[in-house]
């Protein structure tokens, strides 16, 4: 079968930054509270005028022009995202009518904070089918929009922003996406939600740092053993950037003991569908994990759903 792999990526955050101190101001608060409960110091909020797609957009025109293309080379737009106000048109027709894009299939994709690694499964997928043959696969949220600013026990775990990856066929020896493993605990659902008029989000904290610390590293493993490799054998792991509090112990329970570990939370807070392929992109771009190299992505939250894979770096 043709392989795929991650020819490009690229990333974007609105330019205001907010501040744990500036947080403390409005809420009771402090920066040490939060730097001690989630490990999260700033987070990039978008203003009114800057929508999903717009962010969306932005990490895709990025990531394309680091894989040297255009948009018409690409025909599956799939955008992950949970924070979309409009049903339709979806956010990646959106994105493609910004870029100008000729005729690509445009998709959607709700899993939450999982959503990047299922819409990645879902490009390499469809690429080694047959059915695509450039695939651009962004991960973008508004997580400003459905916070509640009175409440201080989510209102400093989120921020906004994008990440994009082009996925490409390549030979199958050369495959640099590996086999996805994915599923879900759905009796646990409600842990974390975006519901209501107007939606807000909302999350059981206790439950969800239990199921992720002790659930996922065995899970995060098995991502590995698909791949043909240890987990010592990784240069990075990209976990889902949801709380520093959850992101150390499981990476250490995965036994990735020479990789790198995104810790992109810190500055950029839990950005939903975008935490991963921003933190990746920015380890890329910094060299801090070399071309080729194996890296874990996995996502996990809302629905309680999770999704991996082991890639290799562009």
């Amino acid at each position: 079968m043709t392989g795929t792999r991650i020819a490009a990526l690229g990333h974007y955050q609105p330019a205001k930054v907010l501040t744990n101190d500036e947080l403390a101001a409005r809420v009771d608060t402090s920066d040490e509270w939060i730097t001690s409960r989630v490990g999260i110091r700033t987070r990039h909020v978008a203003g009114p005028a800057e929508p999903v797609d717009e962010l969306a957009a932005h990490a895709a025109a990025k990531a394309l022009a680091a894989a040297g293309l255009t948009p018409a080379d690409i025909d599956l737009v799939l955008v992950a995202t949970s924070t979309a106000i409009d049903r339709s048109p979806n956010t990646a027709a959106r994105v493609a009518a910004r870029l100008g894009m000729g005729s690509p299939a445009v998709m959607d994709l709700n899993v939450v904070c999982a959503g990047f690694t299922h819409a990645l499964a879902t490009a390499d997928h469809a690429v080694r089918a047959g059915s695509a043959t450039r695939a651009l696969v962004i991960g973008a949220d508004k997580m400003t929009d459905v916070t509640d600013w009175t409440d201080r026990t989510t209102c400093v775990l989120v921020g906004d922003g994008a990440g994009a990856a082009v996925v490409e066929a390549c030979d199958d020896h050369e495959a640099g996406i590996g086999p996805v493993l994915w599923g879900s605990v759905p009796e646990m659902g409600n842990a974390v939600r975006i519901e209501g008029t107007p939606p807000r989000f909302a999350q059981e904290g206790q439950a969800v740092y239990r199921w992720a610390t002790t659930q996922l590293p065995p899970i995060a493993r098995q991502v590995c053993e698909r791949a043909g490799i240890t987990p010592e054998d990784l240069a990075a792991v990209v976990l889902h950037q949801a709380n520093l509090r959850i992101i150390e112990p499981v990476a250490r329970r995965i036994g990735a003991v020479n990789a790198v570990v995104a810790r992109d939370v810190v500055e950029s807070g839990n950005t939903s569908a975008a935490s991963i392929p921003m933190a990746l992109s920015k380890l890329v771009e910094r060299g801090d994990i070399a071309p080729g190299a194996p890296a874990l992505l996995f996502g996990f939250g809302g629905n309680l759903s999770y999704a991996g894979q082991v890639i290799r770096c562009p």
